[in-house]
């Protein structure tokens, strides 16, 4: 009896991968070995960084409240303080993007916790 392969199957994973390295450089994009490598790592990076991400922005905001509530005679730490106390439940994300683009809404919530 004849070897029996799946080529459809395994073409099919070729490609996929092959797809996936489309616009990498050199022969990262149409080598096999070399592209099923390159996309194995770049996956990886993608799952790191989507972790990543939301530590970097959370540092992010955290700068943007600081240099707002800086304006307004307060420390981050300070004001973070005060807003637990003061029962203010406003996470780090909306307070960024009102110190940044919304000053006056910020400023009204720095007065009700001073």
């Amino acid at each position: 009896m004849p070897r029996s392969v799946n080529n459809v199957a395994s073409r099919a994973r070729r490609k996929r991968i092959l797809k996936l390295a489309k616009g990498f450089f050199g022969r990262k994009k149409n080598v096999w070995t070399v592209a099923k490598n390159a996309v194995e790592k770049g996956l990886g990076y993608a799952y790191r960084d989507r972790k990543q991400k939301k530590r970097e922005f959370r540092g992010v905001w955290i700068a943007r409240i600081n240099a707002g509530a800086r304006i307004h005679g307060l420390s981050y730490s300070e004001l973070m303080g005060k807003l637990k106390k003061g029962g203010i439940d406003l996470n780090r994300k909306v307070l960024a993007d009102l110190a940044m683009n919304h000053p006056g809404a910020f400023e009204a919530i720095v007065k009700k916790v001073k």
